[in-house]
């Protein structure tokens, strides 16, 4: 049973420098992706390394797909997609127009669960990498950060939103997911990608 539709369409949002585009809904049974991504997914805490020391991440994550994959002083090893993983790469793929190989699950439990500001720009992404960014569970606030320039973008990515960074972003973009100041409830992002 295909319970995604095909005709999402993702929409261009202007981004000096780089090329985003966003869909506020892909069509999921979004009532359910939550609960079975946080209960089918093998969580786990890592430390990664910053200007030589470690740090706990401040929040879980998983690693699935075809090939390994090394950031910030960690190699992932994957471990296979699972059905419900597949079904969402495919909905994504159709989205974006895009193939896609691996899946980064970052689970943020609550409101104390963060995403440090970075650029998805290691050598295995390639020179223009496209990651596919789909949310469930509670909004939180995506920031991007120009790395040259005094421009910010903020992006509320709701349940079941879709996010594709594109082009040269990584190269003049930063990300990240702060803090929240007020209590929220939990959110799994998956970042779909593809290793070379």
């Amino acid at each position: 049973m295909d319970l995604f539709a095909a005709n999402d369409t993702l929409s261009p949002i202007p981004l000096e420098d780089g090329e985003l585009y966003f869909l506020e809904r892909l069509a999921v049974p979004a009532g359910d992706m939550l609960a079975l991504l946080i209960a089918q997914t093998a969580w786990r805490a890592e430390s990664i390394t910053l200007w030589g020391k470690r740090h706990a991440q401040p929040r879980l994550t998983a690693w699935h797909g075809t090939a390994r994959y090394r950031y910030s002083g960690m190699t992932l090893e994957p471990q296979p997609f699972t059905p419900l993983q597949l079904a969402l790469k495919d909905a994504v793929e159709r989205a974006c127009g895009r193939r896609f190989n691996s899946v980064l699950l970052n689970y943020y439990r609550d409101e104390r669960d963060s995403m440090g500001f970075h650029s998805d720009d290691e050598a295995e992404l390639g020179p223009e990498p496209a990651i596919a960014s789909l949310s469930f569970g509670a909004p939180r606030t995506f920031i991007l950060k120009h790395k040259r320039l005094p421009k910010t973008l903020k992006l509320a990515l709701g349940d079941a939103s879709l996010l594709l960074m594109a082009g040269v972003t990584q190269r003049n973009w930063r990300h990240g997911i702060n803090k929240e100041r007020q209590a929220c409830g939990p959110r799994v992002n998956l970042t779909f990608r593809n290793i070379l």
